[in-house]
């Protein structure tokens, strides 16, 4: 009986002809687009002013069209609301802490509210509030919001970003009047999204369903018609093909949210996921689609009336206005960034007539993209760096685009490896180095290739050597033989033993090298690797391992690797003569570093 008065009223509140007579909300959103403020892939073939002339999906002039038309046909209210993950993704995020470019144009192309997702913090809470006052600044920005961040008593490195929270530019939640409606909106940072927030702290986020229900109560207490929950949280699927994950729980568990407006996980749905009545919605990533939701709000409840994702590419002329402001921000970057690095964010690096691609929800052992940018840091530590290095590693997780056919330029490379900052005007994480002993670099590989099964993002892809393993042994004994491979051709093998005081070099960047210092708690206890310098002193700050890619130039010279891919593309030959260097069609498949073995003793 239970679960029959349920469904029935999953049909009243969700069924198009149950629909009472009231005021019509369209609701238009988008989640992680990650900057992509040009076009997804490849960048170069992107026109936007012009229509049915490129296969580039995305790009923010036609986003602004979208908007605009929508808002011009639809009857009542329309809300533009973003899920999280907004910023951090291309070049252009590298001038934003001076520009504050990116949140004044989401304003003037009409969206209302935007919730801050993990990837905001990428710089540090200090970083997220120079670039939010940069936008201030430049006029009126989306109202904000973060609803269950918690900031430090003590700490200084978030004051300034909780000046804003007491300003009003940033808040737990807000109430719009439109129309004769109150639409009660909040947002929230899940728990794995918490997880990825590397950079975040002092800033720490409280639990969800509390902090969801305490708003709800707020909210209602405002006599809101309508309640919106935000969620950078995210949806996926379970391993029996169900969709699942945070969003669906938090619908579950929360009673008197409307609608869920999920980020962070980049999935696409083509229709919302009902739960307990409420529609979970996500538009998949990086601009592709926005979404758009229909719905009724009477004197007694909110009610569906459609859903649908709306297609950006080439059907759709760009905006000239918002177009014409992100070519002038592509001036400054290039000006401020690439001219200083012998580039031109046009110019075309490289082209490819096959995809490689990394998908941490996908088949990420089958990779192809992985191994090559493994290659390319491996490549560029060796050409520029006077130790060189044994080993050179890359995680899944800071993997964040593929390189799609056709030609790319500086900016579709960026956008492979674009997280991060170091001390240099140059975006991205500093390539690290640290030493440690055969055994150790046993260990390391040992727990690495244990702990993605929990988390993928930690799944890393190796050059420099050839493991061989038997696949049957225990956790922690896999590993049998390990080779470092040298430029020359020639072969060391690795010695496990503890007498061995050889020390081998590890090559990745400063964020993913932070793992090798805490496998002994990944291992719970297992594995204490310490890093080492070259001189096998222990490192207690791994900001002290970057290393140093020019010598000859005072002060230390950052090495990032999207320019190492860069450097390493450019290496390649050109076969088919027109000039440009085509990607080698070595990586067409995966290149592999582990193989199977009989046992040895």
């Amino acid at each position: 009986m239970k679960k029959a008065i349920i469904a029935a009223i999953a049909i009243i509140v969700l069924n198009p002809v149950a629909a009472q007579s009231g005021k019509k909300i369209v609701i238009l959103h988008t989640n992680d687009m990650h900057s992509r403020l040009t076009g997804y892939a490849p960048e170069s073939a992107y026109s936007p002013l012009t229509i049915n002339d490129d296969k580039t999906v995305g790009g923010f002039a036609r986003i602004a069209t979208i908007i605009k038309s929508e808002k011009d046909k639809n009857q009542g209210v329309t809300l533009v609301v973003d899920a999280g993950d907004f910023l951090m993704g291309t070049l252009f995020q590298g001038i934003e802490t001076k520009t504050g470019f990116q949140l004044s144009l989401m304003k003037s192309a009409g969206y209302d509210v935007a919730c801050i997702g993990n990837h905001e913090f990428d710089y540090g809470p200090g970083k997220l509030a120079d670039i939010i006052n940069s936008s201030v600044g430049k006029g009126e920005i989306p109202q904000l919001l973060m609803s269950n961040a918690v900031f430090d008593k003590v700490d200084e490195g978030d004051d300034a970003l909780e000046k804003l929270f007491s300003d009003g530019v940033i808040g737990t939640k807000t109430v719009l009047n439109k129309d004769g409606l109150k639409i009660g909106i909040f947002s929230l940072l899940g728990k794995v999204a918490d997880d990825n927030a590397a950079y975040a702290p002092p800033v720490t986020f409280a639990k969800q369903i509390p902090v969801a229900r305490k708003m709800v109560k707020e909210l209602r207490d405002e006599k809101c018609d309508i309640i919106i929950c935000l969620s950078h949280s995210g949806v996926s699927y379970d391993k029996n093909g169900n969709l699942a994950g945070e969003d669906v729980w938090l619908a579950k568990k929360v009673k008197g949210i409307d609608v869920i407006i999920s980020g962070h996980t980049h999935t696409k749905l083509a229709k919302p996921i009902l739960v307990n009545g409420i529609p979970v919605i996500h538009a998949g990533d990086y601009g592709r689609y926005v979404g758009k939701l229909s719905l009724t709000c009477d004197n007694v409840s909110v009610n569906y009336d459609g859903y649908s994702l709306l297609p950006v590419d080439d059907r759709i002329a760009g905006d000239p206005s918002v177009n014409r402001l992100i070519e002038d921000q592509k001036r400054i970057i290039n000006e401020e960034i690439l001219k200083p690095l012998g580039m031109d964010y046009d110019r075309k690096v490289v082209e490819t007539d096959f995809l490689l691609g990394c998908d941490e929800m996908g088949d990420i052992k089958n990779s192809n993209l992985g191994p090559l940018v493994a290659d390319a840091i491996h490549s560029y530590v060796n050409n520029h760096v006077k130790s060189g290095t044994d080993v050179s590693l890359v995680a899944v997780g800071v993997i964040l685009d593929s390189i799609v056919p056709g030609f790319q330029t500086a900016s579709d490379i960026f956008k492979v490896m674009s997280m991060g900052a170091g001390k240099d005007n140059v975006p991205g994480y500093p390539l690290a180095q640290v030493f440690v002993t055969g055994k150790e670099l046993k260990s390391v590989l040992e727990i690495l290739q244990v702990t993605y099964k929990s988390t993928p993002a930690n799944y890393c892809y190796y050059s420099g050597f050839k493991v061989g393993y038997n696949p049957d042994k225990g956790m922690l004994r896999k590993i049998r033989t390990i080779e470092i491979i040298h430029s020359d051709g020639s072969v060391k093998n690795v010695d496990f033993s503890k007498k061995n005081k050889d020390l081998y070099s590890i090559a990745a960047n400063s964020y993913i090298l932070e793992f090798i210092g805490i496998i002994k708690k990944m291992s719970f206890g297992l594995i204490n690797v310490i890093p080492k310098d070259a001189a096998g002193n222990p490192i207690s700050d791994m900001k002290s391992s970057i290393m140093d890619f020019d010598e000859n130039k005072e002060g230390l010279q950052e090495g990032k690797e999207w320019l190492a891919l860069i450097e390493y593309f450019t290496s390649m030959k050109d076969t088919n003569g027109n000039g440009i260097p085509d990607i080698d069609k070595k990586y067409k498949v995966p290149v592999k570093n582990f193989f199977p073995v009989a046992d040895i003793p």
